[in-house]
């Protein structure tokens, strides 16, 4: 499974930003997806997790309520819209995926393949 990630930027405190991440190499519908976030010499954050159908979804507690996650199976496309951006989300963000039976997962363990990053800025 390859994963690009997109739609990183520069952007000031309190406005929005929408992350893509274009999947290919497996049936789309088959893999749970996730977006993570790191910053310099911290550990890998779980920011959200959506199932194989966009039925389902969870978010870290320092997102929920401002970050939305979506999927777009019929484009291989899963989205972070991330709205009411603060200093603190500036970080490097990824999206992963697995193909593991289960439909939601926060860690980064449970993911097979790792898309490149895009980073997002917020100047406050």
């Amino acid at each position: 499974v390859q994963l690009q990630a997109s739609g990183g930027g520069l952007v000031q405190s309190g406005g929005s930003l929408r992350l893509s991440c274009a999947a290919s190499g497996r049936t789309f519908s088959d893999l749970a997806m996730g977006w993570f976030r790191q910053t310099p010499g911290k550990e890998r954050e779980f920011i959200a997790g959506i199932s194989r159908f966009g039925g389902s979804t969870e978010y870290a507690e320092s997102v929920k309520g401002r970050f939305t996650a979506s999927r777009d199976n019929a484009r291989n496309m899963v989205y972070l819209q991330m709205n009411s951006l603060k200093p603190e989300d500036a970080a490097v963000y990824s999206c992963a995926a697995t193909g593991r039976p289960g439909s939601l997962f926060r860690s980064q363990r449970s993911y097979d393949w790792w898309g490149q990053g895009t980073l997002v800025t917020v100047s406050s």
